[in-house]
């Protein structure tokens, strides 16, 4: 299996295709997922909803440092509006790779204080960074002055015993402190001992009204709320007391969901009125990157869920399970799994 390649577009290209920074951009959030939120799945999500802001999945700066960086920052500008989240915790080297970030296209950088993981916590980045609002104010601070677009934290509402929402209160006030206008807050708390990072989505109660009160007490602050929502319906009622909101897995599981995001929280028309159409016009770059090399599997992995709950879903995702891997699979794998789903007037 040849290795996906990305070829790095110019700065001016990328730069070109930047949305107009307008309010409520962050209405309607797509949460960054490891394995998961990668270039294929952006584009795919992208060609459901115009307006929801995408994020990447986390890049370590050690990966952006001394890895392959045109691989790791490779997207396409269709994807816009869309932030880089970077994991780390030394404010220069996160300086650096936020102007790597700003230099190939993004219209954000997110630093990442919410991951709970074992092998996160050792590197000292992801949530245990919430014990230290010091240090994440000095790298909201570095990367602010490296570039000329918006930095943003992603975090808890706590971490371990420190869960007080008098602490959540100061670790945003020291964190603004340094800058930062825009917090995605996951309205759970993470226990970084003793939980996994699935028990950590799933087992500490999310916490609402601690996010709505934190919005309260910082008014003028940008706060998206993070955590168990899975229908528009939620998003609305949310809406009412926090500036945007953000969905991760559900909208990858069922990303037809976002097909309601443009007319029904932005006022404006979906750009697709049926997942068969979502497919005709996923399959040019289907084409574009299986002769770039990238596998076919690398790509109908995002949309399985497509169809989810229509009759012919399970067809549909059971062809495409058993045959996209194959060496010599192509576009026509897709057209195949889509016709086992009848089209719905």
């Amino acid at each position: 299996m040849q290795q996906e390649r990305i070829v790095e577009k110019s700065a001016e290209s990328a730069v070109s295709h930047r949305p107009e920074r307008k309010n409520g951009l962050h209405r309607f959030c797509v949460a960054p997922m490891m394995d998961w939120t990668d270039r294929h799945c952006r584009y795919f999500l992208r060609l459901i909803s115009r307006r929801a802001f995408l994020y990447t999945e986390m890049v370590t700066t050690g990966a952006l440092l001394h890895g392959d960086r045109d691989y790791l920052l490779g997207f396409d500008p269709a994807e816009h509006p869309i932030a880089l989240q970077l994991g780390g915790s030394d404010p220069q080297a996160l300086a650096s790779c936020a102007r790597m970030g700003a230099e190939a296209g993004y219209d954000e950088i997110n630093l990442n204080v919410g991951c709970p993981s074992d092998r996160v916590s050792s590197g000292r980045f992801g949530a245990c960074l919430m014990a230290e609002p010091a240090l994440v104010a000095d790298c909201v601070a570095a990367m602010q002055a490296a570039v000329d677009i918006p930095v943003t934290v992603k975090h808890r509402i706590g971490i371990d015993h420190l869960d007080s929402e008098a602490h959540l209160h100061r670790f945003v006030e020291t964190v603004a402190g340094a800058g930062c206008t825009r917090f995605i807050v996951h309205a759970r708390k993470a226990w970084l001992q003793g939980l996994s990072p699935k028990q950590n989505r799933e087992i500490p109660p999310l916490c609402y009204d601690r996010v709505h009160r934190l919005k309260q007490a910082f008014p003028h602050l940008e706060i998206i709320i993070n955590g168990g929502l899975a229908r528009l319906e939620d998003c609305r009622t949310q809406l009412a007391h926090v500036d945007g909101v953000m969905l991760g897995r559900e909208a990858y599981h069922n990303p037809w969901l976002l097909a309601g995001v443009d007319p029904e929280l932005y006022g404006e028309p979906a750009p697709a009125q049926s997942p068969h159409e979502v497919i005709e016009q996923f399959l040019p770059y289907v084409e574009a990157r299986l002769s770039e090399g990238v596998p076919l599997q690398a790509m109908t992995r995002h949309i399985l869920g497509l169809f989810q709950a229509r009759p012919g879903a399970r067809a549909w995702r059971r062809h495409l399970s058993e045959n996209a891997h194959r060496p010599d699979a192509g576009p026509d794998i897709i057209r195949q799994a889509a016709a086992k789903v009848p089209a719905q007037g």
